[in-house]
């Protein structure tokens, strides 16, 4: 399997809406500078898709060699491209400025990547997203009794580690949880699509409705170099929103688990309640954080890592070690 080369990308919105989709679960992946965990991210998903879409772009690290490796192993479940022009950053002046159909634009990069896919539900997928096996599994086998054809957006998230100073992994306070509506798996229409915010990229779900399915991976973004700021290039963007985010990051708490646990309320409240019924959104978060007790039970977050992922546990661990 080669990996595609793509120079001059240009987005077929008409694949994306396309209702003769095949029955099946596609996830697409954008990359940059994910050598870090973009192979335990592949490997611990994909054998629940009938196939991963994998775009990276303007890499500097190992990532074009692992992404070219795995497209051979894993042969037509995992296709690859090479998206040769270099994309504003998100947070950066040229984001704000670039147009959504520029190739340069991160909505033209992510509309590219979406319109890859082919099948009938389709998912983002991060390279610092690993897979929580069990709920993942049960998430995807529920999709593939309903045909694989959604009428809601089945919205999941994933818990935060990081690394705390005694060596132990830990949850930022700053930043608990990932994914608050915008990652789910959906059944695409031609209203489906990325729209451009001057801030980042904004996903259009095209009016379908919203529901929380579950915490089904472990984010890593925290335990990158850098603690994955990176990719945002803040020292050449410097009013980037995302200084801002760093400098919250780095003084935040970073709690045990279960002392995360007893910061996040126990029942839904009046207040809450109400406003839930009011906007969708607030009451996907609200029902994502009253999930956080009954789907990380454990003593520790090793020991969660150890049960919900046994089978790169020990990477997880060796890697937040530095080893």
């Amino acid at each position: 399997m080669t990996v595609n080369v793509v120079e001059e990308p240009q987005v077929e919105y008409e694949r994306i809406g396309d209702p003769s989709r095949p029955a099946g679960i596609s996830a697409f992946l954008r990359v940059k500078n994910g050598a870090d965990f973009v192979e335990t991210a592949i490997r611990s998903h994909i054998r629940q898709f009938d196939e991963i879409v994998a775009v990276f772009n303007d890499c500097s690290d190992a990532t074009p060699d692992i992404l070219a490796r795995l497209a051979t192993e894993f042969g037509e479940r995992l296709k690859v491209f090479h998206y040769v022009p270099r994309v504003f950053p998100p947070g950066s002046s040229g984001h704000a400025a670039e147009p959504d159909d520029s190739p340069h634009s991160l909505v033209h990069y992510y509309n590219f990547s979406l319109a890859q896919t082919r099948f009938s539900t389709v998912t983002k997928l991060d390279d610092d997203h690993v897979a929580l096996d069990a709920p993942l599994n049960k998430i995807c086998r529920q999709i593939r009794t309903s045909s694989c054809r959604l009428p809601e957006m089945w919205c999941f998230s994933g818990l935060n580690l990081a690394r705390r100073t005694d060596g132990s992994l830990g949850v930022p306070m700053a930043f608990p949880i990932s994914g608050s509506g915008d990652i789910g798996f959906f059944t695409p229409t031609h209203s489906t699509r990325f729209r451009h915010d001057a801030r980042f990229e904004r996903f259009h779900r095209g009016g379908i409705p919203r529901k929380f399915v579950g915490f089904l991976y472990w984010h890593m973004k925290y335990l990158k170099n850098d603690e994955g700021f990176a990719n945002y290039d803040l020292s050449g963007h410097p009013k980037s929103r995302y200084h801002k985010k760093r400098l919250k990051y780095d003084a935040s708490e970073i709690l045990p688990l279960p002392e995360f646990r007893s910061r996040l309320p126990n029942k839904r409240g009046i207040l809450n309640g109400i406003a839930s019924l009011l906007n969708d959104k607030l009451r996907l978060k609200v029902e994502r954080d009253l999930a956080v007790a009954a789907s990380f039970p454990q003593a520790s977050l090793e020991d969660a890592i150890v049960e919900e992922c046994p089978e790169f546990a020990d990477l997880i661990l060796l890697h937040h070690l530095g080893r």
